[in-house]
């Protein structure tokens, strides 16, 4: 591409040549003398006055003034011949007695041979005399009167091209001429008027071309070039250099669009473009400057856009999104702008990931992986309880909005006894169970949970050794932090628990109703829940429970053992309640709403979330809460983690 100075040499010495030729037909045509060009003497109109030329129509000077200005063209612009032709109607032609006698016919052929030779009117051997001398002496020659109409219509032809093109002294000799031809009178008196109005917009045209030098082609409103042509227009319709100079003013405007493009505006470029359009709409130097533009635009924005793609692939999110806003207002219809807004949205909440996805992170220093994690999208909920919901609690109020504007994934399932065991057999880390001694696991004779020495974090619920599969229970808060943290460690990024907030906005999957599945007892098979038509080893059933509901299950069942909710989270409210982040709080007075965790330093009591396996319906609503002692090991509380984006 051209640099800024080049584009400015050329668009100078373009527009400075242009009003150059311009203003030399002009000059030529209204001041001949600055040329040394004697009107007098100069020739014309040989074709039309007899001086003895050869050839055809046109003199070469003729020819090539005509060519300069010929900017359309209009007709009175085209040669004579063909104005003759298109305008051509037959003559009143007399009723012929007899053929033309020999004489006659000799003086008849004389004629059209000058009448071809453009020796039309003049001397004695001019075709108007001829054609008249053969009608004396044969006056119902058929044949002479049409000669006489075809003299009469070329010269008419050529004093309205004289006319056209300001040639005012060519067409007062033609139309002297005119004058002494018979039935002529009609045509005589609408050339005087056009020649009237000629003289008067002679000097409108010389001061037009001058402000067009000057550089004020459209401006300023009311005192440029284009005004003055438009006012030309309007009293002469078809002159030819009013044409020629709008089109020379378009011209300049649309130097202007390309030199905004040179600066990169393409704004203004488009200003000049919608100026262009209105001086002459539809133009083809319009389509062709319009097309450059846009093929301009489009390199120039799809140049811009590349470097947005390599700032976010640095991870550079500010920079791309500046250089996103820049490609927008150079051309904000480019197809690939959707796309790439679309992945620096993902990237500013997500950091690149789409809402929905799962991935896992690698251990930086160790084998092994992060547990499959879910990209849970930004929004706004309802959390706790609404005031009208039945068996609500106070600890659930008050209902209050937490928006979610920074998006964060979430491990898929609880954390299994078997990634909890890796994380053990890896840090040399001692879990609570341990460390401080037993756990509460379910005794299938009193049917409720009781303190067991000898239980840890190995164990089910029930005490007994623990699949890998299953979540692990009879871990403290102590615990799952514990873990959380070392997994940050491994990968470099940053895990934790999730706050409350994130652990409700994620259970109900963006639904409002009291379940992720509903408002009442599933009708299918969706978590691991206290079903009316479950039974434990010995036969036990749940006093408070779904109605018609079984799940087959009496304890944990495996992770992804039932469906997932909306944003693809397994067992989020059944199977085991969870750790947060959160200190207790009886109710949200002053609650964060942004959905960040609410702690208190220092704090022994954290938030349990979701439902379990024996949890009855009212503690299953996804408002639910309940706090714990952060040494609390039990055989129906597990957890799993959140992944900052």
């Amino acid at each position: 591409m051209p640099n800024n100075a080049t584009l400015r040499r050329q668009r100078t010495l373009g527009g400075a040549l242009g009003v150059m030729v311009l203003g030399f037909a002009l000059i030529y045509h209204f001041f001949p003398r600055l040329f040394h060009v004697d009107p007098t003497q100069a020739p014309r109109r040989s074709m039309s006055l007899g001086a003895a030329t050869s050839g055809s129509g046109l003199q070469p000077e003729r020819v090539s003034a005509i060519n300069e200005l010929n900017a359309g063209p209009p007709l009175t612009l085209a040669p004579t011949a063909v104005i003759v032709a298109r305008n051509s109607k037959n003559a009143n032609l007399p009723e012929q007695l007899s053929a033309d006698p020999p004489e006659v016919k000799a003086l008849l052929d004389r004629a059209t041979k000058a009448l071809h030779a453009g020796q039309l009117v003049g001397d004695g051997n001019s075709a108007a005399a001829l054609f008249q001398q053969a009608l004396k002496d044969k006056p119902d020659s058929r044949r002479a009167v049409q000669g006489l109409f075809d003299v009469r219509a070329r010269l008419v032809a050529e004093i309205d091209q004289d006319i056209a093109v300001g040639d005012v002294d060519a067409a007062q000799d033609l139309l002297g001429a005119l004058r002494t031809l018979p039935n002529a009178e009609a045509e005589v008196t609408q050339l005087e008027a056009s020649l009237k109005i000629l003289e008067k917009v002679r000097p409108m045209l010389a001061q037009a071309a001058g402000l067009l030098q000057q550089g004020r082609a459209d401006q300023p409103a009311g005192g440029s070039a284009l005004d003055l042509y438009r006012e030309v227009q309007t009293l002469d319709p078809q002159n030819a250099v009013a044409e020629q100079g709008i089109f020379q003013v378009q011209r300049a405007v649309l130097d202007r669009a390309l030199a905004a493009v040179a600066q990169n505006d393409f704004a203004g470029a488009d200003r000049e473009l919608a100026k262009a359009q209105a001086i002459r709409p539809g133009s083809q130097q319009m389509i062709d400057v319009h097309k450059r533009v846009d093929d301009m635009r489009e390199q120039r924005a799809n140049g811009v856009l590349a470097q947005a793609h390599s700032a976010l692939d640095a991870g550079n999110v500010g920079l791309a999104t500046k250089l996103a806003a820049q490609v927008r207002a150079i051309d904000p219809s480019l197809a690939a702008l959707a796309a790439f807004d679309e992945q620096l949205t993902n990237a500013r909440l997500y950091a690149s990931y789409k809402p929905g996805q799962v991935f896992t992170d690698r251990y930086v220093d160790l084998p092994g992986k992060t547990p499959a994690m879910v990209v849970i999208p930004t929004g706004s909920f309802q959390m706790g309880a609404p005031a009208d919901e039945e068996d609500h609690t106070d600890a659930e109020m008050p209902q209050h909005t937490v928006t979610i504007s920074k998006g964060f994934a979430m491990a898929r399932t609880a954390v299994t006894v078997g990634e909890f065991r890796e994380f053990v057999r890896a840090s040399g880390y001692v879990p609570d169970s341990i460390r401080l001694g037993g756990a509460s696991v379910y005794d299938e004779r009193s049917g409720a949970l009781r303190d067991d020495s000898g239980a840890t974090w190995q164990d089910d619920y029930a005490g007994r050794k623990a699949d890998d599969k299953l979540p692990v229970v009879n871990v403290s808060w102590n615990d799952a932090k514990a873990y959380a943290d070392w997994l940050g460690q491994r990968t470099g990024k940053a895990y934790r628990l999730p706050s409350e907030a994130e652990f409700e906005y994620a259970l109900r999957g963006g639904t409002s109703s009291r379940y992720w599945w509903g408002a009442d007892a599933p009708t299918r098979q969706v978590e691991n829940l206290t079903g009316s038509g479950d039974r434990s080893r010995s036969g036990r059933r749940w006093s408070h429970a779904f109605r018609n509901y079984r799940d087959g299950y009496w304890g944990p069942a495996p992770v992804m053992s039932f469906a997932a909710n909306p944003f693809g989270l397994y067992d989020i409210n059944g199977n085991v309640s969870e750790w947060t982040q959160d200190c207790w709080h009886d109710n949200y007075v002053r609650a964060p709403n942004d959905g960040s965790a609410w702690i208190n330093p220092g704090c022994r009591s954290h938030v349990v979330r979701g439902g379990s396996w024996g949890s009855s319906p009212d503690q299953v609503d996804s408002a639910y809460r309940q706090g714990a002692d952060g040494e609390l090991r039990s055989g129906r509380v597990g957890f799993r983690v959140v992944r900052e984006l």
